[in-house]
């Protein structure tokens, strides 16, 4: 049975809630204003003219389109990398098994800026020109972590003797992979997958120095607040980039959601 929260407690949850996401509400209300030179408050008034001017800048669409293909492609790697990874550390026993684990996620830990220098250094030593594959080679890094989390978390949860079971029953590994293993770890891979595409595409720290000349979307967001021709557009690209990963995240909440207890578990 579950008490009711004090006043006090709701107040102070309702402030932290307010310093979290107010800000991102004020993003929102500057991408109707009128005015285009500076963030005036209270607006002056408000219109979609943003939104059709927006939709008409080919430099927005270049840097979504380039924003959206590296996080895909980022995704794909992470999703394959990360999954085998997790399967190796959770289901054998090795010697180092646990400075491999502690390898495969220190990228995630590590502050973006030594990721960034680090991978900039090696790109140069191996005489490697700055391009599309080099955005997605840094991204991949990290987004290769919050797969493997999800995943080595589900294969620790998921019983090895559901595995045994099936290639007892004369099933083969690619049968068993089919129909035992993937079932199980799915939800927790379409999870990670989802987070890793979030957190590619609106990363701009590694995208800095491994990018070159190329603009993701939010490094053009950045040079924008930098040299701004129409401040507006870039609220309204804010908004768009709020939605693009706002959703991922939603839908990752609600797969990995009352998957508590797999097949198998405890057993």
């Amino acid at each position: 049975m579950h008490s009711k929260a004090s006043f006090g407690l709701k107040i102070t949850a309702t402030c932290g809630l307010l310093f979290l996401h107010l800000p991102i509400l004020l993003i929102f209300v500057y991408a109707f204003t009128t005015e285009d030179k500076s963030y005036q408050w209270p607006p002056p008034g408000f219109t979609l003219l943003w939104f059709g001017v927006t939709w008409n800048r080919p430099d927005v669409w270049e840097a979504l389109g380039l924003s959206l293909r590296v996080a895909a492609i980022s995704t794909v790697i992470a999703m394959v990398l990360g999954t085998l990874c997790a399967a190796a550390v959770a289901r054998f026993k090795f010697f180092g098994r646990e400075t491999i684990s502690l390898l495969v996620i220190l990228p995630i830990a590590l502050p973006g800026i030594i990721t960034g220098i680090s991978l900039r250094s090696a790109f140069n030593i191996g005489d490697i020109p700055f391009s599309f594959w080099t955005i997605v080679l840094g991204h991949a890094t990290f987004c290769i972590v919050v797969v493997y989390n999800n995943a080595v978390a589900r294969f620790r949860r998921t019983s090895g003797s559901l595995v045994e079971a099936s290639m007892d029953l004369g099933a083969t590994y690619f049968q068993t992979l089919r129909f035992v293993i993937m079932p199980n770890i799915a939800t927790a891979l379409l999870a990670g997958g989802m987070l890793a595409f979030a957190l590619s595409f609106d990363e701009v720290i590694v995208t800095t120095f491994t990018a070159g000349q190329q603009q993701t979307l939010p490094i053009w967001m950045l040079e924008e607040l930098v040299r701004p021709r129409q401040r507006p557009v870039t609220n309204v690209v804010a908004l768009l980039v709020v939605l693009v990963t706002f959703i991922p995240i939603l839908a990752a909440y609600y797969l990995t959601r009352g998957t508590e207890t797999v097949a198998g578990q405890g057993k």
